[in-house]
């Protein structure tokens, strides 16, 4: 553990019984329970993004690309290690360890009902019992699972590389329906008034009933998708390795606009985040790209130095993304001028996520960092 890591613990450790009582509520105000905090995906906080001081450090024992969620003063994250982990918000001390029996790549847990939801690289779906880290279900797919658990309806539904959508009893894990797709399912469901929006890597945007899983839409994206759509206003907004960004009308199914950039052709692998006339996103070219909601058309663009494949959060008028240069960022909405920087020491490709007024993200290199 290096020196900056080591004086963050003993400092987070310090300050823990004055902070512990007003986090625990400030985070159940606030949660971010599941990838992109909410079901829609947005990416939106409501807490205000604090400035980039540590305050703790974790480590994982194991790359750490999974986004955080956190609820209830708890913060739960995947590792290459294997472990799904509970942390303390306040603090970073460990609560628990959950072992899955196999690497977590992307997928991010989602926190509902007293349990933590998580899938991994040998394709298994865990539910993980929030209290004491005990094992409550798993269920087994073909292939691997690298996209996060939406609960909705008091079902999990997730995608898997078997080419399917599965909606699990939520208490049980039996198999409620299972949709299968033409390609890949990398994506996370989008969820919005009892449908999931699944973008697939058969190049379908697809709208699945959760209660009984008929399809009730489709709309081509024109390419190969691994990102995630984000739902704002009857819309939904997502990027493909076409090198293109999608607004795509639900109730017409049309897509209303397409951007790519117009010199730098590369694909969009980070999720959008969704502002009021706002959608923000990494790319693979190392830009952060902000695009006007109603039209596509380039409101700006941040350069990094390496490709982004996390995705932004956007909080009170500031979008905070990390990228693979080893850094996070911190920029404002309107303007996409850089507020602050901060070095990771190696690359972010996990999203923040933001509860209490604590960031916390994961890092390549096996930490998870808290910033308050």
């Amino acid at each position: 553990m290096n020196r900056r890591r080591a004086v963050s613990l003993i400092a987070g450790a310090a300050a823990a019984a004055r902070i512990r009582p007003a986090l625990a509520a400030d985070s159940a105000a606030s949660p971010w329970p599941q990838f992109r905090g909410d079901a829609k995906l947005t990416g939106r906080a409501t807490s205000a993004l604090p400035p980039l001081k540590v305050a703790w450090t974790h480590e994982a024992g194991g790359a750490v690309e999974s986004s955080a969620a956190i609820a209830d003063g708890l913060v739960v994250v995947g590792c290459a290690s294997g472990q799904l982990l509970a942390l303390d918000l306040a603090t970073g001390a460990r609560r628990w360890a959950y072992v899955t029996g196999s690497e977590i790549g992307e997928s991010s847990p989602c926190i509902a009902g007293g349990l933590a939801y998580v899938g991994d690289l040998r394709g298994v779906v865990h539910a993980v019992n929030l209290r004491d880290g005990s094992g409550a279900w798993t269920f087994k797919t073909k292939s691997q699972v690298k996209g996060s658990p939406v609960v909705a309806a008091g079902r999990v539904v997730i995608g898997s590389y078997d080419q399917h959508v599965y909606a699990l009893d939520a208490r049980t894990g039996a198999t409620a329906w299972a949709f299968e797709t033409d390609g890949q399912v990398h994506a996370t469901a989008a969820v919005d008034a009892g449908v999931a929006h699944v973008a697939g890597c058969d190049g379908l945007l697809r709208g699945l009933r959760i209660s009984d899983g008929k399809e009730l839409f489709q709309v081509s994206s024109g390419g190969y998708t691994g990102a995630s759509a984000a739902l704002e206003g009857g819309r939904a907004y997502y990027g493909t390795f076409e090198n293109e960004v999608l607004g795509v009308d639900l109730a017409s199914g049309k897509v209303l606009w397409r951007y790519q950039h117009p010199e730098r052709h590369f694909p969009f692998y980070s999720s959008t985040a969704v502002a009021p006339g706002r959608v923000v996103l990494g790319g693979r070219d190392k830009l952060v790209h902000a695009l006007d909601a109603a039209t596509g058309k380039a409101a700006w663009t941040f350069a990094t130095r390496a490709r982004i494949d996390s995705s932004p959060l956007v909080a009170g008028g500031k979008v905070c993304i990390g990228s693979n240069d080893g850094r996070l960022y911190v920029l404002d909405l309107a303007k996409g001028t850089r507020l602050e920087e901060f070095d990771a020491g190696s690359a972010v490709t996990a999203s923040p996520a933001l509860s209490g007024g604590r960031l916390v993200v994961g890092t390549t290199d096996g930490a998870v960092l808290c910033f308050a």
